[in-house]
């Protein structure tokens, strides 16, 4: 993907936006003001001689531009850099940004947790604080076209709450219900979905069994979706901090790919992002 880097200003940005091309993912076309990134790659001792940069005075500026570039079809992503991720979403949101769909924006995280069998989809950690029903139902939609998208054949979405009953004192697990049907009614398509589900019940077939839960999720879900945004990214850097597991994140929704990385994100998790963007973008390409 011809991938415009929004603001690589530090040494960690421009090391990852390189790395990704050095591996067949990304032509980059690094958007900042230049003086900042020729100095911050001349201090990490790389060379951006060969590189396409467009100049922009500031992050801000680097990320309204890099969005005009998308619109016109000049660049097929963005990628963040060294800039705070609500700057460049705050671009992508835009009503003049050409960059929306019918859907609400979310982010995606891919997990590739040790101690489960499977790739975890999480959504939405990044994006959305506190999502209505109908905000949810587009959340689930995008992860799971997400998980089509990465190649997975049998899509299961475990819809999670504190617990695996329908209670009109836990709002999530109306809002659970309630995309359950959605899903049985078509408003969701191309998963099997169900919730409330407690986050054993979703990834353990014992607590499941233990519980009398009958589902073709529960015990084996692949797609996590959480209540908020709050317990979304408890999740997600709990299984990178505690359980060793691979990250790799991407915003959903858009006409493009737009990875998402944090600034402290290690380059391979910069590599594995893009290459989920990579897969996106080609499953919208085989879609039209």
């Amino acid at each position: 993907m011809r991938t415009a880097v929004v603001h690589p200003c530090d040494a960690l940005a421009i090391e990852g936006a390189l790395a990704c091309a050095d591996a067949g993912l990304i032509v980059p076309v690094l958007v900042g003001n230049e003086k900042k990134i020729r100095a911050a790659a001349n201090a990490a001792g790389i060379d951006v001689s060969h590189q396409e940069i467009v100049d922009a005075p500031h992050s801000h500026a680097a990320a309204a531009l890099a969005a005009e570039m998308a619109r016109a079809g000049k660049v097929e992503a963005l990628m963040k850099g060294s800039l705070h991720s609500d700057e460049l979403l705050h671009e992508v949101t835009q009503p003049a940004s050409g960059l929306h769909t019918q859907r609400r924006i979310s982010h995606g995280f891919v997990a590739d947790v040790p101690a489960y069998a499977q790739s975890l989809v999480i959504s939405d950690a990044v994006v959305n604080v506190a999502p209505t029903l109908d905000e949810k139902r587009d959340i689930v939609q995008n992860a799971i076209d997400l998980a089509h998208a990465i190649g997975v054949e049998e899509v299961r979405v475990a819809l999670l709450s504190a617990v695996e009953t329908v209670s009109s004192r836990i709002p999530s697990t109306l809002d659970a219900a309630a995309l359950c049907k959605m899903a049985d009614r078509g408003q969701i398509a191309g998963a099997s979905v169900d919730g409330p589900l407690a986050l054993d019940d979703a990834i353990s077939s014992a607590a499941a069994l233990e519980k009398t839960i009958r589902s073709s999720v529960a015990g084996c879900a692949n797609v996590l979706i959480v209540p908020d945004l709050d317990s979304g990214n408890m999740l997600a850097k709990a299984l990178g901090l505690l359980a060793n597991a691979a990250l790799a994140g991407v915003v959903l929704g858009a006409r493009i790919p737009i990875v998402l990385t944090s600034r402290a994100d290690s380059v391979e998790t910069r590599i594995a992002s893009a290459a989920i963007g990579l897969l996106l973008a080609r499953a919208r390409v085989q879609l039209h």
